[in-house]
Order: structure tokens, then C-alpha cells, then sequence
């Protein structure tokens, strides 16, 4: 329905490491989605193994071309690929799964000794509104409505975010909530924009983290050099090398 095809902001989410820190790499990646960010790797990596329990068939579809990709349908969870990488990431999948610990140390697990885990995910902290009130309406109102009635849902969303965002947001009015988020909505096309309210729509939960948990999964103990930082004000991305 939308595709993710803006370079720069998978960038961002990676950020300290970059698309250089895949170069002749083994990679996994957990949560592939459609395999838009798949496809800027790939260039890159030695070989990539992409995992989506959904998406897997689709990702596959968009992306014949690439012939060091290979697309698995699995949990990333609780799959056990029975081998080791040496860069496993996930962007914006961890925060959707049951289990958020579970699924951290089972990508943890599938990382090379010396390797890098890279995550982005949605903080607890910046996101009290989503929470607290947009989530419960998601949940109580539009979990029966069917993929085209939420992407055409989405487009009208999208369309109305833009009304607040170039002119209140143009103020510098940094109190306002998603302040510095809608600074980067400005920056994105309206497909794109339109991608991210109906993932946030779509998505079957959603579970906020807070950065004491993120800091715990990438403690000094079982990572080095951990890096945790805020994007936006309203996400986590983490990234370690596994201690050998």
C-alpha cells in the first residue's frame, strides 16, 4: 500500500553506525517488513538474511533482483536460524511483539561474538498522548476495519496532520508535543507519511519502552561501547558489540 523509500531516515535510526557498517558483513534482519530497508543494505552486505512473520512473500516479490538476499517467514522471537551474524538489527519491530525482553535476547542470541546489534524503538518517554489516549481509541474503534479502510483512513489522517504542522509547528513552540517529530513529517513525502499513521493504525500493539530497559538490554556486562539516544524525542536507537 505505501512504501518506505526514504533513505535518510533509515539513516537516523541506525545512527551511530551507518550503511558502511554492513559492508562485506553477514546480516540479519529481524522484522523486514515490505524489504524497503533490506533493499539499502543489500548493496553493502555479504549476504542478508531477512525475517518477517507477514511480510516475508511480499519482501521477497519487491526484491528478486538482489541475489545476496535471502527472505524467511518466521517469529523473530523465537526463531533459531541455528547460526550466528555478524550484524543482526531490527527497526521499529521489537516494540510490536509480545514479548519486547523475550525478543531482544533471542536477537541477541543470533549475534556473532565481536558482532553489532543495531534497534530503533518507540520510547515510553515523549509518548504519553499515543499512549494514554490515542492507543485505547485505536484499540476499542478501529481494530475491525480491514487494511484498504485503514490506508484510505490514514491518507485523511495525514491529510489534517499537515494543517497544524506548517503553522502552529512552523512557531518555535518546542513545549508542544512531537515538536521535533513533526519536524522531520515536514521533510517526508506524503506517501511516506501516510506509511508511517497507518503502521501506527495497523499495528496489532504496541508496547512503549523506557530507557532503562533499553540501557539494561545493551549493559556493559554483554556489550561494548553500548550507545543509546533519542531520536525525535520520542524513540530509542541502541546499538553494542557483543563482548567476546
Amino acid at each position: 500500500m505505501f512504501r518506505d523509500d526514504e533513505k535518510f531516515l533509515f539513516n537516523d535510526w541506525i545512527f551511530p553506525n551507518t550503511l558502511e557498517d554492513f559492508r562485506d558483513k553477514e546480516v540479519l534482519e529481524c522484522g523486514c517488513g515490505g524489504g524497503q530497508h533490506t533493499r539499502f543494505i543489500a548493496p553493502y552486505a555479504k549476504s542478508v538474511t531477512a525475517v518477517d512473520l507477514n511480510t516475508a512473500d511480499i519482501a521477497r516479490e519487491r526484491n528478486v533482483d538482489l541475489s545476496n538476499v535471502k527472505f524467511l517467514e518466521s517469529d523473530i522471537a523465537s526463531m533459531d536460524l541455528g547460526k550466528t551474524f555478524d550484524v543482526v538489527f531490527s527497526v521499529g519491530v521489537i516494540h510490536h511483539t509480545d514479548d519486547p525482553d523475550r525478543t531482544f535476547e533471542n536477537l541477541k542470541k543470533h549475534v556473532k561474538r565481536g558482532g553489532k546489534l543495531i534497534i530503533w524503538v518507540y520510547s515510553e518517554e515523549g509518548n504519553s498522548l499515543v499512549k494514554n489516549i490515542l492507543e485505547p481509541i485505536r484499540k476499542s474503534l478501529l481494530c475491525r476495519l480491514n487494511k484498504n479502510a485503514l490506508a484510505w483512513l490514514a491518507k485523511g489522517l495525514t491529510l489534517l496532520m499537515y494543517i497544524p504542522v506548517y503553522s502552529l509547528y512552523l512557531l518555535p513552540v518546542k513545549f508542544l508535543p512531537y515538536y521535533e517529530y513533526f519536524g522531520n513529517f515536514r521533510r517526508l513525502s506524503f506517501e511516506r507519511n501516510c506509511l508511517n499513521v497507518f503502521d501506527k493504525l495497523n499495528a496489532p500493539q504496541v508496547k512503549f519502552i523506557r530507557r532503562e530497559k533499553v540501557c539494561a538490554w545493551f549493559n556493559a556486562r554483554e556489550f561494548k561501547d553500548p550507545c543509546v539516544t533519542s531520536y525525535k524525542g520520542v524513540s530509542w536507537r541502541a546499538t553494542g558489540i557483543k563482548n567476546g
